[in-house]
């Protein structure tokens, strides 16, 4: 299997990209990649020791990351991080939307904090960054590029996390209803509904360990096998890349057809053996055996 960069080299030089959760698990993987494509990258998230890890891995490629602390539920701190990276750089051209808390549970079991925990991070802090980057966007008439990183049940719904799949539906309609209205302004908005990527921490908190014991999830998959991260992070710089410059409203399912799999009725039949179909072709044709 082929993990490598898709994008040629250079794909990304010259870009300005603002990544929330950019210190870890998928948004550390993404921003890896456009540095790698020649990209300056913002990385932010709530933990500066974390980020600075991160930047000092980065610190090996010849365009430059900035590190700034920040809380998304947060408008001023949103405002601060904008401000700082603007006075770093001079402009932002793209904005990744990473940002995201997520935990298993009953829902009868939550309280309204825990809900709110999901939503504050994951709504709240997209359209924290969307509207305050967007605003500048349009005021100095820069045509940017914003990405959102929802997920398959954003628009299915998933029982067991009920704060996600509200938080993630907001954020589908956000996407689609500022692409329909932030074109004219040149600005493109899109999504990627990214299906099983195991990242430690996120993955440790929706499949603990007790959970293993009841079913192995990877084999449930129709590819049997997860997502590497590499192929999301390739997904990510074309849809930020000036390759993709006439997708706007867009949101790419890249989850190996593991929610289509289980939407269709019958896909599951794959599991009835094949000396069983002539039986059940005879069954069907109302004929009986010879």
């Amino acid at each position: 299997m082929n993990y490598n960069g898709m994008l040629k080299e250079g794909s990304l030089e010259g870009k300005v990209i603002l990544i929330t959760g950019g210190g870890t698990g998928l948004g550390k993987s993404m921003g890896k990649y456009f540095m790698e494509l020649g990209a300056n990258i913002i990385i932010t998230s709530r933990k500066q020791d974390i980020l600075d890890k991160t930047a000092e891995e980065f610190s090996k490629y010849p365009s430059k990351v900035l590190p700034i602390s920040g809380d998304v539920r947060d408008h001023k701190d949103v405002k601060r991080v904008i401000s700082e990276s603007l006075n770093e750089f001079g402009k932002i051209d793209c904005l990744l939307n990473n940002a995201a808390g997520n935990f298993i549970s009953p829902t009868e079991k939550l309280t309204t904090k825990a809900f709110d925990v999901v939503i504050d991070i994951v709504l709240k802090g997209t359209y924290n960054y969307s509207l305050l980057l967007g605003k500048h966007w349009i005021e100095d008439k820069i045509p940017g590029v914003m990405l959102n990183i929802v997920t398959t049940y954003a628009w299915t719904g998933s029982a067991f996390v009920a704060p996600s799949a509200a938080a993630k539906g907001g954020v589908l309609a956000l996407t689609r209803s500022l692409a329909a209205e932030w074109v004219k302004y040149g600005i493109r908005c899109n999504a990627i509904a990214p299906g099983p990527f195991p990242t430690k921490g996120a993955w440790d908190r929706l499949f603990p360990k007790p959970l293993s014991t009841f079913f192995n999830f990877e084999k449930k998959l129709p590819m049997k096998r997860y997502g590497n991260h590499q192929e999301l992070a390739n997904l990510a710089a074309y849809m930020m890349s000036d390759y993709s410059s006439y997708m706007n409203g867009e949101v790419v399912t890249l989850d190996g057809g593991e929610w289509i799999y289980n939407a269709g009725e019958f896909n599951k039949l794959e599991k009835v053996p094949k000396s069983a179909w002539s039986i059940i072709e005879r069954a069907v044709r109302g004929k009986k055996k010879k």
